[in-house]
Order: structure tokens, then sequence, then C-alpha cells
């Protein structure tokens, strides 16, 4: 079957690339055209990453932005696809549909509902509280800023590593849209559509955007001859906006999304399991019988009121609510024998409310504001081993209720030089209840959970505040080169180990602080055409929170959620942008790390930081790519663009397992795209992962309890066709 779907998928592909051939030889090539004088230099990017509008090179902080010309020029169809471009960021899909997300080595590998992100995401300034739903796809994008380091004193919820923000397109006067299919091998059909204009001229505009992308998983099963990890999505946006007069507009956002596969996604045997051989030379060649559901649901509505009071001062209200369903069967044996199976129906949902002020003044720009935000969420979840006669389940309910209020001021010393003040307080009250029950005699799910008596029972709660605060100092060397430093300090409040089997292993975990030292330059040189933003990072990082697995005195298996202790990563971090010609750009991101523990109390309150590296902190990582437009004779253009993205060797697991541990490499993408002379019309050939290099994102490292070790891996080679078209 899949012979023929490649089959069917290589002839596509060759129409595609034939339309592309066809419209190049339209006419022979000609000397490139002399471009618009907006386009000799690299392009300008106007950001929100400090809460109000301004020039990218005008951040005094380290922020990189992603316009959509840009993202499509990336391939970015998730926003696991931004791996590469930013310095030391690491993001990926996770075991359970979440997002794991790194930055500068801070951020959260565990899925389960207790642990909050490290790295917040934001779509249109509402916060994400959960990993399951925030691997965004990229659809109705006007661009994507990634922020690193502490944001608490800019944005509601608090983020100690940084933040991912997705702003989605404006709503225009004019009636204006934009279509684009894709197919690709796997059998990859996409289709992203979006329309925007007026119900009522200059009164009233509206927005309605849809995106459905499915193909078949990476992987094969043997189990079953099906693919394992497939996707079935189908998401869409309605926006509207009443313009009541120049200075007040009210906004109403509505999303959602569903993703049906067939399938969950199997690791590979990086062991022998349970008599079962390791996966040898086709890590997408697995063998699972509990892999029959990953179904995720997501939606939300926002209502965004916006009133310029004068010139000066704005003020802003976002209220926001949101809902997250997630039920899924993982076959963490993966083995065709039901031994260790994972199952999880989690329910979520949670309201926000924002009220921001925005002053700008001809020194004095401040930006503030008070923060309400209140989750519950409640997991049903367990393990399902019924060939060792282990089978649990388990009740998780966590409400968190958090209340903040922030604030950030600049003013300028003199013309040049400015001196920047930020305040936090964080207040977190979380409540957990969680029981538990033993099964020996199940072997079909549900399990019995109406029956017999409780195992676990566990009713507590916690509180947790913070004050974090922010200085820095920045200097205008010129009109085209900034330079400043800061210093800032992050905050995670703590919580309670979901896993926990008794009252003493509930016991609050402590929050997490970070003290953040950043210096930097920013720079637009040779009138425009070269962009060069520099930075160098200390961090101070206390009482991590990690998860890990292990055996107890008896032997029998545990998972354990605990502070690790301290650390420090300090590094380096350039990106450079060129357009040595009008048709060629030119790019190179660069990343530096040096992540190491200062202290990390093991079980026995034994140090056992010496043997234990960070999580997704590799030493090295960047990407150097080149894009050349061919202006054709006839009107349009072809586009050719190329990048190899490294990375050095990186650990996936908190126990620095050298078995999961990923050595370094290097992934190389290519794309050719066609563009209309009226430039409504485009048609792409891309390819990712060209190589076809395996490589592991993530692991399970079970070897102290079970005796096994489990890898998943980033996506194999693909090849796609994408015909779009805007007006």
């Amino acid at each position: 079957m899949k012979h023929h779907r490649t089959a069917r998928t290589a002839r596509a592909l060759l129409g595609g690339v034939s339309l592309i051939c066809l419209g190049w030889a339209d006419a022979a090539f000609a000397q490139a055209a002399e471009p618009k004088p907006d386009k000799v230099g690299v392009e300008e990017i106007i950001v929100t990453a400090q809460r109000r509008e301004e020039r990218l090179q005008d951040v005094p902080a380290a922020v990189t932005a992603f316009s959509a010309n840009t993202l499509r020029d990336l391939q970015a169809s998730t926003v696991g696809d931004l791996q590469g471009s930013i310095p030391n960021l690491t993001i990926h899909e996770g075991d359970a549909a979440n997002a794991v997300v790194y930055i500068r080595g801070v951020g959260q590998i565990d899925s389960l509902a207790f642990a909050d992100p490290g790295v917040g995401v934001y779509v249109d300034d509402v916060y994400l509280g959960r990993a399951q739903g925030a691997f965004l796809d990229v659809y109705d994008v006007d661009r994507i800023e990634v922020l690193r380091g502490p944001q608490g004193t800019l944005y509601g919820r608090n983020t100690i590593g940084g933040a991912v923000k997705f702003v989605s397109k404006g709503l225009t006067n004019d009636v204006a849209g934009s279509a684009e299919a894709t197919i690709g091998d796997y059998d990859r059909r996409e289709f992203k559509g979006s329309i925007s204009g007026p119900l009522i001229q200059d009164k009233l505009l509206a927005k309605a955007s849809l995106a459905i992308a499915k193909r078949d998983g990476y992987g094969e099963n043997a189990f079953d001859g099906r693919s394992d990890g497939d996707k079935n999505l189908i998401a869409g946006r309605l926006a509207f906006e009443y313009r009541a007069s120049d200075d007040l507009t009210f906004r109403l956002n509505l999303d959602g999304s569903k993703d049906r596969p067939d399938t969950s996604r199997t690791p590979a045997r990086a062991t022998p399991v349970f008599g079962f051989p390791a996966t040898k030379s086709d890590p997408f060649k697995v063998d699972a019988d509990f892999n029959d559901r990953n179904d995720l649901t997501t939606g939300g509505v926002s209502f965004v009121a916006d009133w310029r009071v004068s010139e000066r001062l704005e003020l802003k209200s976002i209220t926001a609510y949101r809902r997250m369903f997630y039920d899924a069967h993982l076959d963490v044996d993966a083995t065709p024998q039901p031994i260790f199976g994972v199952y999880d129906d989690e329910k979520q949902h949670q309201f926000s409310q924002e009220l921001q002020f925005n002053y700008t003044g001809d020194k004095l720009t401040a930006v503030g504001g008070v923060f309400y935000f209140k989750e519950r969420d409640k997991t049903f979840s367990g393990l399902y081993g019924p060939a060792l006669g282990l089978v649990t389940g388990s009740l998780n309910d966590q409400t968190n209720e958090n209340w903040a209020a922030y604030g950030q001021a600049t003013y300028g010393l003199t013309d040049r030089l400015s001196a920047t003040a930020g305040l936090r307080y964080t207040a977190e009250t979380k409540d957990f209840f969680r029981t538990q029950k033993y099964f020996s005699a199940v072997t079909t799910l549900p399990v019995p959970y109406d029956q017999g008596p409780y195992a676990t029972f566990i009713d507590t709660s916690g509180d947790f505040h913070a004050l974090t605060p922010k200085l820095g100092l920045d200097y205008k060397v010129s009109d085209d080169v900034l330079a400043y430093a800061s210093v800032s300090r992050g905050f995670k409040s703590g919580g309670f180990d979901g896993r926990a089997n008794d009252g003493a292993g509930a016991v609050p975990y402590d929050p997490e602080t970070l003290w953040a030292y950043e210096a930097g330059v920013k720079s637009s040189l040779l009138d425009h055409r070269l962009t060069a933003n520099a930075a160098v990072f200390w961090n101070d990082y206390k009482d991590l929170q990690l998860s890990s697995f292990a055996a107890t005195s008896t032997g029998a298996f545990t998972a354990l959620f605990t502070n690790a202790g301290a650390a420090t990563m300090r590094g380096a971090e350039l990106e450079l942008v060129a357009r040595p010609a009008p048709p060629l750009t030119l790019n190179l991101v660069l990343g530096y790390l040096d992540a190491h523990y200062d202290r990390y109390i093991g079980p026995g309150g034994v140090d056992i930081s010496a043997q234990r590296k960070l999580v997704n902190a590799p030493r090295w990582d960047g990407k150097v790519g080149a894009a050349y437009r061919f202006e054709l004779a006839g009107g349009g253009a072809v586009i050719v663009g190329a990048d190899a993205a490294f990375r050095s060797r990186t650990y996936p697991t908190v126990s620095s397992s050298q078995v999961l541990s990923q050595g370094g490499y290097t992934l190389f993408d290519a794309f050719v795209r066609w563009e209309s002379p009226d430039d409504h019309w485009w048609a792409q050939l891309g390819a990712k992962n060209i190589g076809d290099k395996h490589y592991v994102e993530q692991g399970f490292d079970l070897s102290d309890s079970l005796g096994i070790q489990l890898a998943y891996y980033g996506a194999p080679k693909t090849v796609s066709f994408t015909i779009g078209a805007k007006f």
C-alpha cells in the first residue's frame, strides 16, 4: 500500500517540478531586475516583544522574529520547524502530543499536567497553560516571535525561560485572502486558507481561516501492518473587530482544532525490551499493540478591548477562556505484547484576565498591568500491562489560581542612553487531589475504577509567591547600532508530584528561580544590507524541577519529580542576515551553551552533579543558509534556497543516558519556488532532512527500574510540493 502512495506522490511531485520549470523557461534568464528600494536591504520586522510596536532591532533583548515570508522559506508547518533557526533553542513534539521547548537549557520535558512549562507559548497574547495543544501548526500567521530569558515584567503569565509568541494575521478593511495546498510523501495532504474583509466598511471587520493537515505516520508497525504516528488535523480561526472610533476597538477571537489520527507514536527500542531485541538499522520499524489512540482537541475564545486614551496612553483588556482534551494510548514497551502501556484521558480548561496600560512619552515609556489566571486539569491515567499483571488507574485533579502585578519602564537619560527597571509580584495557589488503584486481573480498558479501595488518597494544597525584578541599560551607539545589558530574575512556582504514591511523596516541590545576566549588540550595517545581532548570557538557576524513573529499595518501579539543586548556563549567540547583492540572502545562526549542574542531590542524598548533563542543552547549535532570487525576463521570479542546521551532542533525558544521547548531526533542507509576475501565485518544491538522518529527539530511560531504554526519533526525509495564491 505504501508503494502505491509513494508512486502517486512521486508523479504529483514531478508534475510540480514541471510547473516550476515551465514558469522558469517562459523566458530565458535576464539580468536581475533592479529591485524596489524597500527590497535592497534586509527585511525589517515590527514586533510586539515589549508589548508595543517597535522595530526588532530597537528591542534591547535577545529576540528572534519570523515573518510569514521567512516561515515559508523555512518550510515551517509546525513550530518545531523553528529549531535550528534560533540559537540555543530546542523545540519538538514530545511523546504525548506535548510541546517540548527549551531555551538556553531552561524548559520542561515532562508531559503530565502537574508540571508547568518552562517556556511560555502564547497565541495572540493568550498564554497556553498546558504543553498539550501548545505544539502549534503554522497557519494564519503574521509572525512568530521567540524571546530568550525571563519575561515576568512584561507578560501576564510568568515565564522563566522565555516565550514563543504566535501572532495571527490582522484584519483588513479591504477583502484579502490567501490559500495554499500541499502534497508530499507519506501521503501528506494539506490545505491552508484565510479570508478577511469588512462586514460594515470601516466599522466591522471579519476574518476566517482554515487548516487541514493529513499524513501517514513515519513508522511502519509490524504488529498490524499500519503506519505509526499519523496526523489527521482540522483547525480554524474566526475573528471580528469592531472599530467604535479611531481610538476604541473591540476584537473577538475564536479558534479550535481537532486531531484524530489512527495511531499514537511508538518509540524505538534502544535496548532489548523483555526479550525483544533492540531496534537496529531502521528506528521507524516498530512493533506495537497499544498505539490505537492519540486524540487532541483544543478551543478558545478571547475578547480584546483596546482604548487609546490619548496620544501617549493606551489601555487594553484581554479576557480569554480555553479548553483542551487529550485521550491517548501510548505503547511504552514498544513490543507486540501488552506489557507496559500508558493510557491518558485529560481534560483542562483555563480562564485569564489581563488589564494592561502602555505609556509612551518623550523620555519615558512604560508597560504595566494586573493578571489573573485560573486553571483546572483532571487527568485519568494509568499503566496497562496485563501480561505482567500490572494495571493501575489514577485520578489527578489540580487547580491553579494565579494573581500577578507587573510593570516595566524605560527612561531616556540622554538622547542615546536609556535605563530600564521592572518589577513583578506573583502569588499562586495550587490545590491537588489524587487517588490511585491497582488491578491484577484486568485485561481490558477501561479499568473498573469504582471497585475496591484506594491505594493512594491525597488531598492537599500549597501557596507560592515571588518578587522578580529587572534592571537594564541600553545605548544607541548610532542610529543603526544598539548595545544593551540587563539583569532579571525568573520564577516558576512549585507544585505537587502527580505520580506520588503517598502523602510523603505529595510534599510540594520548591519553585524554580533564575537570575539571568545578558549583554548584547544589535546592528544594521552596510546600508541595511547586513543585520548582525550578538548576545552573551549567564544564568544562575536554582531548584530545577526534574522528572526521573528509578527503582525503590524493594526493586519496584517508581517515578520521581524533584528539585535537582542548582545549575549554571553561560553562553553566546550570533545571528547574521546579509544581502551582499539584491538577489542573494545569506543567513548564519550560531549558539554556544556551557551548561552544567552545580548541585544535583539524587536518591540517598548523594550529589550526582558530576554524572549528569542538562536536558536539551547542546554545547553548539546553529544554521547556515542561502537563498537566491532569479528575476525572469517575462516577469516573475524563481527563488532557490538551501540551509544546513547542526547541533552537537544532546541529552534528551534527565538520567543523561549515553545510550539515548544523540551525537552531533546536521540536517539539510532545500527549496525552489516560482512566483508569478503579479505576485498572486506561487509554487514551491521543498525537501527536508535531505540526508535522511536518524536522530533522537526524546527518550525514556527505565533502566534503573525495568531495565529498558526507548527512543523517539525526529522526522525522516520528506519531500513536498505546494501551490499558493493570494489576493
